[in-house]
């Protein structure tokens, strides 16, 4: 398949009159071929207005059809694995084992709502039987259940060029949810963006979805996103990225007459928390799964543990000294462009100029978009008293920070932003003068590691893969999991209304045969 380098919009390839930009390749600096057209006011309202005649038809569709169709995204997906994994390795530098792994994460999260729309009970159908009998008031018959909110804007991840992007997680919940999907693409990696939008687009054909259910726009900079999220017929956001970036989408949402739900995953520094015997006992181990943690994939994860928090005793000495030998023997490697390894080297900078930061480990650069491991340090109280040291650095880089005693590392715990993960590492010995700390550490994440490391977020049903603000712009949902369904659905109650007028997942006789909430108890 020949990229075009246009967008689509339902059937059709289209873009001509926009700007046109390249791609850069982050290892040689070359641009890529071919050049890509920036979508047009008029193109984001055209696809729209296509989601949303889509919709109309698409969120009548039983979860048999929707997941037939989230199947064959899949196996087109597969069909054309290779082309796109060169693609990604070019424009990306990702070897290509981990874009492999990744693709196959992302056929497996496709089939996995599949079967969760398949089988029915996540509409959390509930229904509360009428008594006309009842005195002195008679009682309504009131059922409810989730129905889809309507289009979707979804945008794709710099970092996962596969997972979180054009098919990923955000694009699968709503497509399983009902909603049609318009995908603004990044623009690092729009060539592999293209090939993904046309598998998506063989498999709605094939699978006689209507057309409009899925749209890839292109653009350089942020007025695609802009005009998206202004978009009148859209009805939520989905987002993997920036804190600035996601707080822009969030205001331009809000600012809207029809405001509307953005779920924005804005990045985190995934604090891991090291008590005294867990130190003593394991101080190697844990320095070689940080080391690994924090460098895996040139620290460009979401989940990179960016923050040490420990007690200052005879046993941090002979931990820091061998996390400081790991990092400064692991090479420079090729970030996913040259803009993100200058905003690593921006952060580091930032780090080094604050008074009672110490630098423990800086290996050397060998390119514009490469990146060299670094290691900070800083007592407890330079910690509590500069609030940017919470500033995250994207990027294989930690600081380690020593608390003069328990109270002090309680009160770093306390000073956290919200954060998508906090690992806790300890052993009975230390749970025993401290195991009220997980109830501190549930109101700061939304996933607790026990003598674990956060990167890696295994997909499944029970999987959170969110937190408080500002890790993300609403705490109560996930991206990554099942539960991601439920951020594009909402709950629709139908009073006293005839058996035949009433969703099939509603009806008495239960032709779903789903699990249902019936008068307060839980029955199929």
């Amino acid at each position: 398949m020949k990229l075009k380098g246009l967008s689509i919009i339902g059937w059709k390839s289209t873009g001509n009159q926009g700007a046109t930009f390249h791609g850069v390749n982050p290892s040689t600096g070359a641009a890529i071929e071919p050049a890509f057209t920036s979508a047009t006011a008029h193109e984001v309202d055209s696809a729209a207005r296509l989601a949303h005649h889509a919709f109309l038809e698409y969120e009548s569709t039983s979860g048999a059809q929707r997941a037939n169709f989230l199947r064959e995204v899949a196996v087109q997906l597969e069909t054309d694995a290779e082309a796109i994994v060169r693609r990604a390795f070019e424009e990306t530098a990702l070897p290509v084992p981990r874009l492999q792994s990744e693709m196959g994460r992302t056929c497996f999260q496709l089939r996995l709502f599949a079967d969760l729309v398949q089988e029915g009970s996540w509409v959390d159908a509930r229904i509360d039987r009428g008594d006309p009998s009842r005195q002195p008031v008679p009682k309504p018959d009131v059922r409810s259940m989730l129905r889809p909110l309507g289009p979707v804007a979804v945008f794709g991840s710099s970092n996962f060029p596969l997972a979180f992007s054009v098919a990923g997680g955000d694009t699968a919940s709503a497509l399983a949810a009902g909603c049609p999907v318009i995908v603004k693409a990044h623009p690092a990696h729009q060539g592999t963006s293209e090939r993904v939008g046309t598998a998506i687009l063989k498999a709605a054909r094939h699978t006689q979805m209507p057309e409009g259910i899925f749209s890839l726009l292109f653009d350089a900079g942020f007025e695609v996103a802009k005009e998206l999220v202004r978009h009148p017929l859209i009805k939520a956001v989905g987002f993997t990225g920036s804190r600035q970036g996601g707080l822009s989408l969030l205001e331009i949402a809000r600012s809207r007459p029809e405001p509307i739900p953005v779920y924005a995953e804005m990045g985190s520094i995934n604090p891991v928390i090291l008590l005294p015997d867990a130190v003593q006992t394991r101080g190697r181990e844990i320095a070689d799964g940080l080391h690994a943690s924090v460098t895996l994939g040139v620290g460009q994860f979401c989940t990179n543990p960016g923050l040490v928090l420990m007690e200052n005793n005879g046993d941090a000495a002979p931990f820091l000294n061998e996390l400081v030998r790991l990092m400064a023997s692991t090479p420079a490697a090729t970030m996913l462009s040259e803009a993100i390894a200058s905003a690593y080297r921006n952060g580091l900078q930032a780090f080094s100029s604050i008074p009672g930061v110490d630098v423990r480990a800086a290996g050397l650069s060998n390119g514009p978009a490469q990146a060299a491991p670094a290691l900070f340090t800083a007592g407890g109280s330079v910690f509590l008293s500069r609030p940017e040291l919470m500033n995250e650095i994207f990027g294989p880089a930690t600081l380690v920070v020593l608390c003069e005693g328990r109270q002090e590392l309680r009160s770093a715990i306390g000073r956290l932003e919200g954060q998508l993960t906090v690992s806790l590492h300890a052993t009975d010995k230390d749970l025993s003068s401290g195991g009220d700390l997980v109830k501190q550490l549930e109101g700061a994440a939304g996933r607790i590691v026990f003598n674990g490391f956060p990167t890696g977020v295994e997909v499944g049903h029970a999987m959170v893969h969110g937190g408080p603000f500002p890790a993300t712009s609403d705490g109560r949902s996930t991206s990554v999991g099942t539960r991601a369904i439920e951020r594009f659905a909402r709950s629709v109650c139908y009073q006293n209304f005839p058996e035949a007028l009433l969703p099939a997942e509603l009806q008495e006789s239960n032709p779903r045969g789903i699990r249902r909430l019936v008068d307060g108890k839980w029955a199929h």
